[in-house]
């Protein structure tokens, strides 16, 4: 079958236009642009962003998803307090799941034992997410009314990331890994709401990494942290 002259133009155009995307790119159009302001990481001193997150409670209820909404701001994790924070690219990933959460988790103790009030584990992933990972990582759910989480680290859900934004720690993994905007993995210890200390791994962020570094945003870098500083 012979086609006109002008729909076979046309067609070879529309190839043409696709082969010139690399495999591994986006269309410029469907790229996501983040702001400076998002990517570059608040100093030591500043104050961190308040911000409204969107969590899960529990309630007196025999239904199967005993839980209803409930907002908690930053300053309701962190004012009047010194916390631990450790945040990562996502629930349910490799190095997250196997040492990341892990070791904060085994750590619990020891560091609250030196002068730190809770620790909270963040990701920009939804409350449902964050709940059912720290399920499958087997950490013990606190099945209180009105309790929001687990009985040792607390799992902070900032689906929206609004948080990671405000803490300049948003990264972008859309052609390398297809998450989208997420947070740079980073731990830092956050007292009465002012970041008193910060790890960033890779000493910075990288835009849609290939690497994504663990170096020193463990926990026995922080206790080293939390030793020296008492």
């Amino acid at each position: 079958m012979k086609l006109p002259l002008g729909v076979f133009a046309g067609l070879l155009a529309t190839a043409s236009a696709f082969s010139a995307i690399a495999p591994n790119s986006i269309p410029a159009n469907l790229k996501t642009t983040l702001d400076t302001a998002w990517t570059t990481p608040i100093e030591e001193g500043a104050e961190v962003p308040n911000v409204t997150f969107k969590t899960r409670t529990r309630i007196e209820s025999d239904d199967e998803n005993p839980f209803d909404w409930k907002d908690v701001t930053s300053e309701d994790y962190f004012k009047g307090k010194r916390s631990v924070i450790f945040s990562l690219p996502g629930a349910f990933t490799p190095t997250c799941s196997s040492t990341h959460l892990p070791g904060y988790e085994a750590a619990y103790e020891e560091i609250k034992s030196l002068g730190v009030d809770e620790i909270y584990c963040l990701s920009v992933n939804d409350a449902f997410v964050m709940r059912q990972w720290g399920l499958k990582q087997g950490l013990t759910e606190d099945k209180t009314p009105g309790s929001n989480g687990f009985e040792k680290v607390k799992l902070i859900p900032d689906g929206a990331c609004l948080f990671t934004r405000g803490m300049g720690m948003s990264c972008n993994w859309d052609s390398e890994r297809g998450f989208g905007e997420r947070s740079w993995r980073y731990a830092a210890v956050i007292n009465d709401m002012k970041l008193e200390k910060i790890f960033i791994e890779g000493g910075g962020i990288t835009q849609n990494s290939g690497p994504d570094p663990f170096e020193v945003s463990d926990a026995q870098t922080m206790l080293a942290y939390l030793k020296e500083s008492n």
